[in-house]
């Protein structure tokens, strides 16, 4: 039985990259110890195994040291620590496939002649931020006064997303890599990250977060579009990194989401109210913890009372969500997770026979029977 020799610093940087330690695994693997010593190597079986334990891909332990990953963005932490852990294999695994989606829909809206869209990276910091927002408003479609419109901040949550994916952005909201329920992506680690494009320009909404957290975070990555700036962010707290760029950002939003001049407006009467943040919601058709936040950009309360307020305000919404049933209808997660804008590209490029069937279900992660009923689910027939 051949057996592959496998370098020590691969193996502890496997087990340290997944988060597992010799214990974990011992079970499952109990030569690990072994291995790491040189006493003995795996056979190529037992690598497989352990590479798929580790999520690590099989190649790397064929490497004499440690690859150096590093995701093709910044990543702004709002907490800065010491620390040589580079990002996660949930998130690296979730941007290389949102980047070969993003490569896929490219080509494909420039082989049918589409023109590159006008309000990426036209905006610069040094411009207003009431200026910023309002270029985002006029890409959307919005007026001042949109989210008046709208009966609650969840229906203007859903307005937003959709008319972002009909400006030409693709949107996808996520929780876990790809359609592996086993894999959840950690919230704490990064709420979202932005893929500019001229052409196909992509946001990622980590949908393990709470949902009055995603209003935010999809005005922010809006904000990342117009600056031309690609990033992953944490948006620790609702509070962004000390970086220039991801105050401007921050900024943008919620000037987008909550007018200053309306709020001060309002304010004296609205402070008035026991549930203030709960006021500003329901005026501006936003969550709470998004007024909370607005309300502190502004100066109007204090860093301790929006802390004090966002952590109770969290701890609400873990226990809402812990009773929330799982589940739910498939294709409308599909909606969410791999998005219709690109979707339906997909499938109507593989029915003309532009793409393979193989390659539209690696493209989506949905296969077979599966993938013809969310293109009939989508109003696609002749799949």
């Amino acid at each position: 039985m051949s057996r592959v020799a496998v370098s020590e610093n691969i193996l502890r940087w496997a087990l340290k990259r997944s988060d597992r330690t010799v214990r974990d695994l011992q079970k499952r693997f109990p030569r690990l110890e072994e291995w790491i010593a040189g006493k003995t190597d795996p056979t190529l079986r037992q690598l497989e195994s352990l590479a798929r334990a580790t999520l690590t891909p099989l190649g790397y332990f064929f490497l004499s040291e440690p690859p150096e990953e590093q995701l093709p963005m910044p990543h702004f932490r709002t907490i800065r620590k010491r620390t040589t852990k580079g990002p996660s294999p949930n998130l690296l695994e979730t941007v290389h496939i949102m980047q070969r989606r993003q490569s896929w829909m490219r080509e494909n809206l420039i082989e049918q002649g589409q023109e590159p869209l006008s309000f990426i990276n036209t905006a610069r910091i040094s411009q207003g931020i009431n200026l910023v927002a309002e270029k985002i408003r006029k890409a959307l479609g919005f007026s001042p006064s949109w989210a008046s419109k709208e009966r609650n901040w969840t229906e203007a949550l859903r307005t937003l997303r959709e008319s972002i994916e009909s400006a030409g952005i693709m949107v996808v909201v996520n929780g876990v890599v790809d359609n592996n329920t086993s894999r959840k992506l950690d919230p704490d680690e990064f709420k979202g990250f932005v893929l500019v494009d001229d052409y196909a320009p992509l946001v990622f909404v980590n949908g393990a977060d709470g949902k009055a957290s995603q209003m935010f975070t999809l005005a922010h990555e809006i904000a990342h579009l117009i600056f031309g700036s690609s990033a992953a962010f944490d948006l620790r707290n609702m509070l962004p990194a000390n970086d220039p760029t991801e105050l401007a950002c921050n900024q943008v939003a919620a000037e987008f989401l909550v007018p200053e001049s309306e709020l001060r407006q309002r304010w004296t009467a609205i402070k008035k109210d026991t549930e203030t943040f709960q006021r500003i919601a329901s005026i501006f058709k936003v969550s709470s913890i998004v007024g909370a936040r607005r309300a502190l950009d502004l100066g109007l309360i204090s860093k301790r009372e929006f802390l004090e307020f966002y952590s109770a305000y969290q701890s609400d919404e873990r226990r809402t969500a812990a009773r929330r049933p799982d589940g739910g209808n498939f294709y409308a997660t599909q909606n969410m997770r791999v998005g219709r804008r690109f979707a339906s590209a997909v499938i109507i490029a593989a029915k003309e026979g532009k793409l393979l069937y193989s390659d539209a279900y690696k493209l989506t992660s949905l296969y077979g029977k599966t993938f013809e009923r969310y293109a009939t689910s989508l109003g696609i027939k002749g799949v």
